[in-house]
């Protein structure tokens, strides 16, 4: 963008092309406010081409001026992030000038995010406190250079990578530095013309620094655009009500000489800007440190384990503030003693007031009927009738104060649960499915069955077994399901969480599992290829994409359903777990997971539980479907000393290709029977390349899902 923090006026504004070779804006007035500073005595020509690029060449093809090497906010395939180059966001989604965000390459060599804000400056990506290494990058280069190529890959001279969900060509990309702070790389979907986001920086949009300004606290709303909410902590004011980057502040003037107290903020978290920090205090003691000083704004209370002691951090400026239930601390912010009395809760809840008269006496007015009995009758009639009517408004409005009390208990917890799909009851459900009678599907979750909802969609809704999990903790599970959205990932429909019942409702799948389709012989080479591919997006998604970390737990045939197309849809969350994305080591698991003959050895060795697993158990089903043999039949048992033997299948395998034999009589010995022949040798090369990789012994040697995609849509691209 031209001029971008002196945009034109839009009227009687022109882009010239000179004799010269320049290329000029010029505003209203004859007023040059840019241009290319482009001279040559020759004739020039001015291209945008199918790329994007914006090109001034000679006659002989000699690039003059371009403007993917003057980027604004976004960089588009093949278009070069250099050390002379940066990306710089926009104000606001409405205001295009230079906004408080800078992607840019260091003197370090490594590619950061920087706040530079209205008074203060800061890196934020990658963290600032890790090493370089730590944090993947790698500063022993010179070259300082980026770029997105037209797969969704993106490589840096730092050896910071990423890929698109969508990997592969087809669709348009951009890459582009929002005005949030975030980094997001959005994909076309054209039959909409709408921008999707098939990557981003920074899941957690409340730690990016600066989101809503200093005196604030920032809130994840996933449902939301940014995924963020901005708030004023309670004692402050918003300063600027079309812009939070100014941020809050206080209600009424605070005076050294006024006497102070402090307000409980659970959960929430201040980043930075610590005047000391105290080891083992007391709160009493932590109070009376902050009260000491003037220019103390509150302090962050937390108990650390690795000392087992509390720490106490007063704080001289209250910035980068967030609510978040993984923080186990609390904030205590300092108020004039007058003030704290009008604070009830940590966090003010905002309700519907529904404490008016419900109903009121019209004035109105009647005639007077004759005393007699038909009278009486209708007198008593109406009377009756308003019993019952008055019985039916106490009933409901029982009925709503319950359901007010159990969400009030629900967000005094810090649940806050967003759904998009209809809670149930247990009697519509029971008769979708006429009384549970059609098993669709059985697993160790619970009962599948097959029922026509009142809307006449055909469902599948599943019975889960733990019924006697409590309802908040059912309902943050299904929240975590709600999140998830993925076009290989078996979409939601309801929930009933009634009494002891507990369901799950999903879409129908024509073509039920891939189970079922292995064993029945209709799934041609192709549509085998196609449901590794897809599955494999799914599990890139649950790991690495999407703003939860998941782990399925449960990879097999069986929880891989079909559709009327043929595409595989990843069903069965009962097992999973969700992650913090602070750290492999951090993950726990109070039983072991999973289906034998499809486990990791990691579950048998009692060795920490990372996203490796679920590679482990995608390379079993894509074995599965290239020889036809069941896995879950093929495996030893554990010996004396609890270790696992080798799976037969993975066994046979090795063995199979240690015997070094053409790649041509290798396949005919270990493909499916039925499928000899009608199928392309260099796609079930990549299919057992891809499995034997994905059941090493040893975790590290397996590859990730991401690069799971990448082998094989290389090999689909070939096609």
């Amino acid at each position: 963008m031209a001029n971008r923090d002196q945009p034109i006026n839009g009227k009687l504004s022109t882009l010239s092309l000179h004799r010269n070779g320049n290329l000029v804006l010029k505003d209203a007035g004859q007023l040059i406010v840019w241009s290319t500073d482009t001279k040559l005595t020759s004739m020039v020509n001015l291209q945008l081409q199918d790329n994007g690029n914006l090109v001034l060449l000679t006659l002989d093809g000699v690039t003059l001026w371009q403007s993917f090497l003057s980027p604004t906010d976004t960089l588009l395939p093949n278009q070069p992030l250099t050390r002379d180059t940066q990306l710089v966001s926009s104000r606001s989604k409405s205001n295009h000038s230079s906004g408080f965000y800078k992607l840019y390459f260091d003197d370090d060599n490594v590619l950061r995010l920087v706040f530079d804000g209205l008074d203060i400056s800061s890196v934020y990506w990658p963290a600032p406190w890790k090493i370089s290494w730590e944090a993947g990058r790698s500063p022993y280069n010179t070259n300082r250079s980026a770029v997105l190529d037209d797969s969704g890959n993106f490589k840096s001279s730092d050896n910071f990578t990423f890929t698109a969900s969508d990997f592969g060509n087809g669709p348009w990309r951009r890459l582009t530095v929002d005005a949030d702070g975030n980094i997001r790389l959005y994909s076309l979907d054209e039959r909409r013309r709408h921008w999707v986001v098939s990557w981003q920086a920074i899941n957690q949009p409340c730690t990016i620094l600066g989101v809503c300004g200093p005196n604030t606290m920032c809130t994840y709303v996933p449902h939301e655009n940014s995924g963020s909410r901005c708030s004023c902590i309670p004692g402050y004011k918003i300063i600027n009500h079309t812009d939070w980057s100014y941020g809050c502040e206080p209600i009424s003037n605070q005076s050294c000489d006024d006497e102070a107290g402090f307000l409980d903020l659970p959960h929430v978290e201040f980043l930075g800007h610590d005047s000391e920090i105290f080891k083992n205090y007391t709160l009493e003691r932590c109070e009376k440190e902050c009260l000491k000083f003037c220019s103390c704004k509150g302090f962050q209370y937390k108990f650390e384990p690795s000392t087992g002691f509390y720490l106490c951090y007063p704080k001289i400026q209250l910035r980068n503030g967030q609510l978040s239930s993984k923080f186990a601390g609390s904030m205590y912010i300092k108020l004039p003693q007058r003030e704290l009395s009008s604070y009830d809760k940590p966090v003010p809840q905002f309700r519907l007031d529904c404490s008016s008269q419900l109903s009121t006496q019209l004035e109105r007015p009647y005639k007077k009927f004759r005393e007699n009995g038909t009278s009486k009758f209708m007198l008593w009639f109406a009377t009756a009738i308003g019993g019952v009517e008055i019985i039916c408004i106490l009933l409901v409005w029982c009925f709503l104060y319950r359901t007010q009390k159990r969400s009030d208990a629900t967000m005094h917890g810090y649940l806050h649960v967003d759904f998009v799909f209809k809670r149930f009851s247990y009697d519509e459900l029971k008769k979708a499915t006429h009384n549970f009678t059609e098993v669709i599907g059985r697993g160790g979750g619970g009962i599948v069955y097959k029922g026509v909802l009142s809307d006449q969609r055909v469902a599948a809704i599943k019975v889960l077994k733990e019924a006697n999990q409590g309802e908040a903790e059912f309902l943050a599970e299904v929240s975590t399901i709600g999140k998830l959205n993925h076009m290989n990932l078996i979409d939601m429909l309801g929930y009933c969480a009634e009494g002891k019942h507990r369901l799950l409702v999903y879409e129908y799948m024509e073509h039920g599992s891939l189970a079922d389709n292995l064993q029945s012989n209709t799934l041609d080479w192709g549509k085998r290829f196609n449901v590794a591919v897809g599955t494999a997006k799914s599990l890139a998604y649950l790991h690495e994409e999407c703003l939860e970390w998941v782990l399925h737990c449960d990879v097999k045939p069986q929880n891989i359903l079909l559709d009327s197309d043929f595409q595989p849809k990843v069903s069965d969350f009962g097992l999973s777990k969700l992650l913090n994305r602070s750290g492999d080591n951090n993950s726990s698991f109070s039983r072991i997971r999973g289906t034998r003959g499809y486990m990791a050895p990691e579950w048998i060795l009692n060795l920490s539980i990372t996203s490796k697993v679920d590679v482990y158990s995608y390379g079993i089903v894509v074995l599965e479907m290239v020889t036809g043999k069941n896995a879950a039949t093929g495996v030893d048992a554990i010996n004396n000393e609890g270790e696992m033997e080798q799976r037969r299948l993975v066994k046979w395998l090795r063995e199979k290709m240690s015997q070094g034999t053409a790649m041509t009589s290798f396949i005919e010995e270990i493909i499916e029977p039925t499928m000899k022949g009608k199928y392309e040798t260099s796609m079930i090369e990549i299919l057992v390349e891809v499995g034997l990789q994905c059941v090493e012994e040893d975790r590290d040697a397996r590859p990730t899902m991401n690069q799971v995609v990448e082998m094989l849509l290389l090999q689909q691209n070939d096609h």
